[in-house]
């Protein structure tokens, strides 16, 4: 039997009015945000960690917006902001028009309910003494306070059958599912409050590569039929390649390129997204897994100058003084709408061609 394939990605038409392109209202805007972590102290001195660097971006609603880099990049520390599960050291997150960090208690507690997560391991993140049911309700209770049982269940059920199982699941233990369908009743209970955001943390990680097309495609059909915003995180680039429909690419805290997936996986623009597509096999159609190398982002530190730059095959003298900023980059209508934090950027766009 063939192993599963991730279905064709959905073509980016950008709505227009009057001949020109218009941008809908982002759902997620983030503005120069940084997280500091401080560690040592007492008889050692204080040392500061950098893990985000006055990141800025926005998210379109009913889009997958990928977020891709090494271990230690930051990317996990963004899922953290986006949930308000951490506060920043500096800078904001607007969701749907509201400041996050802004809002009281109870006000971000109303607000939850629109923005959900799903974990990375769909063995340790569903609690085995309860049932599926009652997991996938959880977040009714806390959210939404105590709907009526005959509503609970008429909820689950419909939840379930939305991500490819059955109502009648809701009476069995997690202990009973394969990992694939484990990690379809996280995404049920991250569904069950019809949040307009999923935050998904490398959540196809933990799962063989032919159970990843499955839930890929999951994610891809709620995209379509309920518009389901969806940040995808993780540190595969190709499977970004194979389901979003923006990308952007981290590397020490900071973003260093963005734009549609597919173009920025067919001619990347920065040194280092070729560092991460060069590592990854073609997750287009799975066989037999692969184990790319081990890449491990040291954190920020006080340097000026490129951060890459030391592992930059491409670096000039300007990068070792001058940090370059994240910034357009034209390149015709087939580049899309491009940003790339390089020096050498034009080089790179005059001497590739799209692969």
């Amino acid at each position: 039997m063939d192993a599963p394939r991730i279905r064709p990605r959905r073509p980016l038409h950008p709505r227009t009015r009057g001949g020109r392109v218009v941008s809908p209202a982002p759902l997620l805007d983030i503005r120069r945000l940084s997280r500091d972590y401080a560690s040592g102290g007492l008889l050692g001195g204080k040392h500061v960690t950098r893990a985000l660097a006055e990141l800025s971006m926005t998210v379109a609603p009913g889009t997958i917006h990928g977020i891709v880099g090494e271990s230690g990049c930051g990317k996990s520390t963004l899922a953290r902001l986006v949930m308000a599960l951490d506060r920043p050291t500096s800078g904001s997150v607007h969701f749907d028009g509201e400041d996050l960090f802004r809002l009281s208690q109870r006000d971000l507690k109303r607000k939850r309910r629109d923005f959900q997560m799903v974990f990375q391991d769909p063995f340790g993140s569903l609690d085995p003494r309860q049932t599926v049911g009652r997991i996938v309700a959880e977040p009714l209770h806390v959210l939404e306070g105590s709907p009526g049982r005959a509503e609970r269940r008429d909820r689950v059920a419909a939840m379930l059958e939305a991500v490819g199982l059955a109502p009648d699941h809701a009476d069995r233990y997690p202990h009973a599912f394969s990992g694939g369908q484990r990690q379809r009743i996280a995404i049920a209970r991250a569904l069950i409050t019809e949040p307009k955001l999923v935050v998904a943390d490398e959540a196809v990680s933990a799962l063989d590569l032919s159970v990843q097309a499955q839930v890929l495609n999951l994610l891809m059909d709620l995209r379509d039929r309920r518009g389901v915003t969806f940040l995808f995180i993780t540190h595969n680039l190709a499977v970004v390649d194979a389901v979003a429909d923006r990308v952007g690419v981290m590397y020490r805290g900071r973003l260093v390129e963005s734009g549609p997936a597919q173009a920025v996986f067919a001619r990347p623009l920065h040194p280092y997204t070729r560092l991460l597509a060069d590592a990854e096999p073609d997750v287009t159609r799975f066989g037999r897994p692969e184990r790319p190398p081990v890449l491990v982002a040291a954190p920020i530190d006080a340097e000026v100058g490129c951060s890459f730059r030391n592992r930059c095959p491409l670096a000039v003298a300007r990068c070792a003084t001058e940090r370059p900023e994240l910034r357009a980059l034209a390149g015709g209508p087939q580049m899309g709408e491009r940003q790339t934090a390089c020096h050498r950027a034009e080089m790179l766009l005059e001497t590739t061609t799209p692969g």
